[in-house]
């Protein structure tokens, strides 16, 4: 079973790139990010490693309590290293468990820490969507109601366009000008011909 990983920077577009990738190749997407807050709620062994690192009020009501893990993890690169210290092995292996449950010739991977997490190796295309600091800001902004600085500091903590799209195998540009639709078929094209 092939993996084509989608990843970019916040605003960017891989979500839609993935919905599109999804219906294109008829083809189920594992959203990292979605999973890792639902293995935070439901996995045992992570739900007492969160509580032995934040504390037992690091949940309410048998949920994370995300605003307390927040307050305490913000800013303290160490506790934010310990966590996903806890978390990402935890989403490596859940990842690697579904893919092996799935039919077809590939399955698609969306992450948008991709190449600061374990996922590096599990997967066989890398593909970045990439749009301009300026569009991706604008996004933000009308999505979540963020302020222009909000989003620009999220950014900031961000991979560097120019390093992902080093690390990229191939590239999807979202400026909002080019069309996504021809690109996407492309990345869809190249995992085919890599399946046979």
């Amino acid at each position: 079973m092939k993996r084509v990983a989608i990843t970019g920077g916040i605003g960017s577009g891989k979500s839609t790139v993935c919905r599109m990738l999804a219906e294109v190749g008829g083809v189920e997407v594992y959203d990292s990010d979605t999973r890792a807050k639902e293995i935070m709620n439901s996995h045992p062994e992570v739900v007492a490693a969160v509580k032995a690192l934040f504390g037992p009020e690091a949940y309410a009501d048998g949920a994370l309590n995300r605003a307390h893990v927040a307050a305490v993890a913000f800013g303290n690169e160490d506790l934010l290293g310990r966590l996903n210290a806890i978390v990402h092995p935890a989403v490596v292996a859940d990842f690697e468990e579904w893919a092996e449950s799935r039919v077809g010739e590939y399955v698609v991977l969306e992450s948008a820490l991709l190449f600061t997490s374990p996922l590096v190796g599990h997967y066989d295309l890398a593909v970045v969507v990439d749009a301009p600091d300026e569009v991706r800001v604008a996004r933000c902004v009308a999505r979540d109601g963020s302020t222009a600085e909000q989003v620009r500091e999220r950014m900031a903590r961000q991979m560097s366009r120019s390093e992902m799209r080093q690390r990229a195998d191939v590239v999807i540009c979202n400026d909002g000008t080019e069309p996504l639709l021809p690109q996407v078929k492309k990345v869809d094209a190249i995992i085919r011909k890599q399946t046979k």
